[in-house]
């Protein structure tokens, strides 16, 4: 799925070639618009070049720019990885390699080598090779994969056991938030980063993908401003509502949850950069995860759209910068639940899916397939994957050949070129809220957050304060009538329905009412 590159330098053929993107650079730029690329920098594909070279020999130059252990031996002699850590798609984070008869470690498929950053001329090569090649033809900054990811301890212990019945147990804490770790952005930053410039003279923006962090205090080490390091960064609490711990054996067992927990996770991530020099992000949906549509609202026929809707009011009104993922900005759902696993064709649904085959055959988690099957039709991240409809043609015009995977069957429902005609369809209430967020930045991008009536199971309200203006925000998360929030003489600025009741929030329904 494009994770695990074996050239920096080029771009995957099927996807075009690099000067598509020189001209994309060039064509965003004429638009004032930004690009920003995906850096993938914590591991390469062991087809890449410096990977070849690595496992070639133990004495090349490059064998240590990953991560070689030898063997350890059981006492019956049966040889076992140098640690007993899980990787993120189950099973080991160790493969062993026959021609120089050791191990190498990869946090995720085997086909993905973890890069060594303790080495120095490894890191000065990512930043020319990942980093410069592309700065110098002009993007306007990076979504940086992984970022918490790139210091290891290297003396590399046993992970407490916390799952008996396995051999390989989570690991995290030996791999995520290392170390070095902020010692290596800083440098990136400096040596790298500070040295360029989008097309309109301002500095390239960061947005790192920063998993397994649940502290604010740990989170603002990585976007102070005074720390020079990233310029905000994606916390994943919102995605993984109703996850089992990413990484662990139970990543695919849903949890039900409630709207107070969501309304927590909101609260606490609206209000950790208040009164400090740091930067957040706002967003629901993302490509590791399912749609939230499916996940939070509702997918049936009669409420997808005004879940989506609802969902859109919910957000775009909170503070931080805001992400819309492609698909998000239509209404697109999960794939069907009547697809069979077959048609799942990610590498971790897979490989979580061959895990609850294996245990719940062998009689040790005999409920095993039938809970991960829910799991991941709810949160896999195929689901996030689907070919963009673009209309209702062959593919949703999205190919003429075959993409790699099945279009969603409602692509004759659910495509761009359908909702462009219709001026209540999700991508106008879309573009409508966001101009409305830019006409009120003050208060929705830059406001201070207040949480109203936490325990309500139904509805969501909270304020939005800037100086002496004020929003409030009223989200019915039910299929229900529900009461409507006090407005203190606030007017109204936008409904999710064409016509709104005052006393009633309806099914689905989103408001933003404005005081000044």
């Amino acid at each position: 799925m494009g994770y695990d590159i074996s050239n920096y330098e080029a771009v995957y053929p099927p996807y075009g070639t690099v000067e598509d993107v020189e001209k994309l650079i060039k064509a965003c730029h004429e638009n004032n618009m930004k690009l920003i690329l995906d850096l993938v920098v914590n591991h390469t594909s062991n087809q890449h070049a410096w990977f070849k070279e690595s496992r070639s020999s133990k004495d090349n130059p490059k064998r240590d720019w990953y991560f070689w252990r030898p063997a350890r031996y059981d006492e019956g002699g049966n040889r076992m990885p140098p640690t007993n850590w899980r990787s993120y798609f189950a099973g080991s984070t160790w493969t062993w390699d026959d021609l120089t008869q050791e191990y190498y470690l990869h946090l995720y498929d085997e086909s993905q080598p973890d890069l060594n950053w303790e080495n120095k001329e490894c890191r000065s090569a990512i930043y020319d090779s990942a980093m410069r090649f592309w700065l110098d033809k002009g993007i306007d900054g990076f979504r940086v994969d992984t970022v918490n990811k790139y210091s290891k301890y290297v003396d590399f212990l046993d992970a407490p056991v916390t799952d008996p019945g396995s051999a390989v147990q989570p690991a995290a804490q030996f791999w995520c938030n290392g170390p070095r770790i902020h010692e290596f952005i800083r440098e990136m930053k400096s040596q790298v980063l500070s040295k360029y410039r989008t097309f309109d003279g301002l500095p390239v923006v960061t947005i790192g993908e920063l998993s397994m962090t649940p502290d604010p205090e740990g989170v603002l080490k990585y976007v102070s401003a005074k720390n020079k390091e990233l310029d905000m960064i994606f916390q994943f609490d919102i995605t993984h509502l109703g996850q089992g711990p990413p990484g662990s054996d139970s990543k695919y067992d849903f949890t039900a949850w409630d709207l107070p927990q969501m309304k927590q996770i909101v609260a606490k991530w609206q209000s950790f950069i208040d009164g400090t020099d740091g930067w957040s992000t706002v967003f629901c949906e993302n490509h590791d995860n399912g749609r939230s549509i499916s996940r939070f609202g509702s997918d049936a026929p009669e409420w997808r759209e005004k879940s989506a809707k609802m969902l859109a009011v919910c957000f775009a009104a909170q503070t931080g910068t805001l992400f819309l993922y492609q698909g998000q900005e239509i209404g697109m759902i999960n794939a069907p639940r009547e697809w069979g696993i077959e048609k799942y064709h990610d590498v971790e649904s897979q490989k979580y899916w061959k895990e609850a085959v294996r245990l719940a055959d062998n009689g040790s988690d005999p409920t095993r397939k039938e809970r991960v099957m829910r799991g991941l039709q709810l949160m896999a991240r195929d689901h996030a994957r689907l070919p963009f409809p673009w209309d209702d043609s062959f593919n949703g015009g999205f190919s003429e050949g075959q993409p790699w995977m099945r279009v969603h069957e409602s692509y004759r429902e659910i495509n761009a070129k359908l909702q462009e005609k219709e001026a209540d369809s999700v991508l106008s209430f879309w573009k409508l809220l966001l101009q409305l967020r830019k006409e009120h930045k003050d208060v929705f991008v830059y406001g201070t957050f207040e949480l109203l009536d936490t325990a309500n199971l139904s509805t969501f309200v909270y304020k939005k304060h800037y100086r002496g203006k004020t929003a409030l925000v009223a989200v019915n998360f039910t299929a229900e009538h529900q009461p409507a929030p006090e407005t203190d003489g606030s007017r109204l600025l936008l409904s999710s329905y064409l016509e709104s009741t005052q006393d009633k929030l309806q099914p689905f329904e989103g408001r933003i009412y404005i005081s000044y």
